[in-house]
């Protein structure tokens, strides 16, 4: 499968018809699901028609939009497109009836030329850092089929590491882009707050984004999907660069970045720490940043932040019935988070938490006081078991209040672009994600940088097993 750039372009010139790209979705689809299960509803008639009314536009002589033809999957967690069902990965939704209207999001991929084909597994509700579902069953790593391609965009990420598709929608709450682009040799950017317009504009959390091979893959898809909109009052006004051709002009000099190896607080496999470091410090010569030497000591939000949401969460399935009675249709990662904090929701927890989120503003604020980037591990390991739990030690310390995943989370509290880019591989012959972190509003520099280490050490676009080319025979 090739690139989001590389198929729109073969399109719009008319190399490739956007019939003989979804076939050959669809095709890898049906060859591979089965072994990483990242599809969980298809509609090829839908896709085939879609790709006939682009195929046409090229006959007339009009261009179809920068995605021209591109087939892609669409997490499968909220209404996001028009005709196709939302199961959010859960039990509770399996009989939902299928979205009226396009969200802004999909019209957006839509009016630019993508094809959506369905939509991809997701962790139930968006709870949980594997994707393993009652619903659906476990999704799985295509560099590994024993380990997990994380959540809750887990899906997204196996169908774009397994080939079927050139990328997927996502979203990051607290690292749900990012983790996945790491654990599977993606790319993953988490945007600044308001860049990509959602449906629910109340969210101080989440943003979307989507999972690709490539830096240029993302700057296009950045470039198609951010601009205001009036239904999220957190939107940003529309950007001034295009985000595709600034990332191949000259980096600006006096870029300032601060490396730390865990934050002040997270257990960090020994490999991780080794490929990350080596990685910065090549990122740091092939971009001209002036390191600076400081200290990073953040507090450890993670416990916190997952109990505020565990609380909205129990919240919504009370309203419902669903809980406490229903408590066993829940899947195992969602019901491990109801299960530890159930007991733990009141006023004093509560200031605690928020306390912390604050004080972590406020020392996030201070490192970009001196620099304009931070560079860290994305994980803390390699990808864990597919069907999880979320792991305790990692290398004989103790990750009960950080799982893998403890660098994500702040720049989902303070609102700041970070992109995971592949690092290099792990002792066990897994991808390691390096994530830069920037100044809010300059997902510029984010994905300037991310490009200019995917220039310095290219990484392979497919996990090895499904890299191969199907027969043309």
């Amino acid at each position: 499968m090739s690139t989001i750039i590389e198929t729109a372009e073969a399109v719009r010139q008319g190399r490739l018809s956007a019939r003989e790209v979804v076939e050959e979705s669809l095709g890898r689809i049906e060859r591979d699901n089965a072994d990483v299960n990242a599809f969980v509803y298809l509609d090829a008639g839908s896709a085939l028609r879609a790709a006939q009314k682009v195929d046409e536009m090229i006959a007339r002589g009009q261009d179809p939009g920068p995605l021209a033809g591109v087939p892609f999957g669409i997490k499968d967690l909220r209404d996001t497109c028009a005709g196709m069902p939302t199961g959010n990965g859960s039990l509770f939704h399996c009989e939902d009836k299928p979205a009226l209207t396009d969200s802004v999001h999909i019209a957006r991929l839509k009016a630019a030329g993508g094809i959506p084909l369905g939509k991809v597994a997701t962790a139930e509700f968006g709870m949980d850092g594997v994707t393993n579902t009652l619903a659906h069953g476990v999704t799985r790593n295509p560099w590994n089929l024993e380990r997990t391609s994380s959540g809750s965009s887990g899906g997204s990420s196996a169908a774009v590491a397994a080939g079927m598709v050139p990328f997927c929608t996502a979203s990051d709450g607290g690292g749900s882009t990012r983790c996945p682009a790491g654990y599977t040799g993606l790319v993953g950017l988490k945007p600044s707050m308001g860049r990509i317009p959602r449906g629910d504009g109340f969210n101080d959390k989440t943003v979307l984004g989507a999972l690709t091979t490539t830096v240029s893959d993302t700057a296009r898809y950045l470039d198609v999907v951010s601009g205001p909109d009036d239904c999220d009052r957190m939107t940003l006004p529309a950007s001034e660069v295009c985000y595709e051709s600034l990332i191949e002009s000259t980096f600006p000099s006096g870029i300032k970045a601060v490396w730390s190896t865990d934050l002040g607080f997270a257990p960090v496999a020994p490999d991780v720490e080794r490929v990350c470091r080596k990685a910065m410090g090549s990122l740091v010569a092939a971009a001209g940043l002036q390191l600076v030497d400081r200290p990073v000591e953040l507090p450890n939000v993670y416990m916190d932040v997952n109990m505020q949401l565990t609380e909205l969460f129990v919240q919504g399935l009370e309203r419902r019935g669903i809980l406490p009675d229903q408590i066993d249709k829940l899947s195992p990662g969602p019901r491990y988070f109801v299960e530890r904090f159930y007991r733990e929701f009141d006023p004093s927890v509560r200031i605690r938490a928020f306390d912390k989120q604050l004080e972590l503003e406020q020392g996030l604020a201070a490192i970009f006081q001196d620099a304009d980037v931070l560079i860290t591990p994305c994980h803390s390991r390699d990808a864990y078991a597919a069907e999880g739990p979320l792991p305790e030690s990692i290398c004989g310390m103790d990750s009960s209040q950080t799982h893998a995943e403890p660098f994500t989370m702040l720049a989902n509290i303070c609102w700041n672009p970070s992109i995971s880019v592949p690092a290099g591989l792990s002792d066990d012959g897994l991808p390691i994600g390096l994530l830069i972190t920037c100044r809010r509003h300059r997902d510029d520099v984010a994905l300037h940088l991310a490009r200019i280490w995917e220039k310095t050490q290219p990484w392979p676009h497919l996990a090895p097993a499904f890299r191969v080319e199907p027969s043309t025979n």
